[in-house]
C-alpha cells in the first residue's frame, strides 16, 4: 500500500513539473493552425539551410503554404471563427503539403556533396 501512495504521489509530482507549453496543440480534437503553421515553416527553413531543398522546391512549397494561409482568411471572413468543414478542409490540405515537404527534403536531388 505504501509503494502504491509513493507512485500515486510521484505520477502527481511529474504532472505538475510538465509546463503547459509541453502539452499537445489539440483542442477538441482539431489541432492550433497557428502551431501547425509555424512547424511547416521551421521544416521549410531547416530544409534550406540542410540543402534537403533545392530553391525551386522551396519555392514551390512556400507557395502553396502561402495559398493555404489565405484560403484561411477567406473561410475566416466569411463568419467568425472555422466550420468543422473548413476546418477539415485545411486540416487535408496541410497534411498534403506537409507531405509534399517530406517527400522533397528526402528525395535526394539536391543533397550537398
Amino acid at each position: 500500500m505504501k509503494k502504491f501512495m509513493l507512485l500515486i504521489a510521484g505520477l502527481g509530482v511529474a504532472a505538475a513539473a510538465v509546463p503547459a507549453s509541453a502539452a499537445p496543440a489539440f483542442q477538441g480534437g482539431w489541432q492550433n493552425i497557428n502551431a501547425r503553421q509555424d512547424r511547416i515553416e521551421q521544416r521549410i527553413n531547416q530544409g534550406i539551410r540542410s540543402g534537403a531543398l533545392s530553391r525551386r522546391e522551396a519555392t514551390q512549397i512556400r507557395n502553396q503554404y502561402r495559398g493555404l494561409i489565405r484560403l484561411e482568411a477567406r473561410y475566416r471572413a466569411s463568419r467568425p471563427g472555422l466550420t468543422m468543414a473548413e476546418r477539415g478542409d485545411l486540416d487535408r490540405r496541410y497534411d498534403a503539403l506537409s507531405a509534399k515537404i517530406r517527400y522533397e527534403k528526402h528525395d535526394r536531388n539536391n543533397h550537398r556533396r
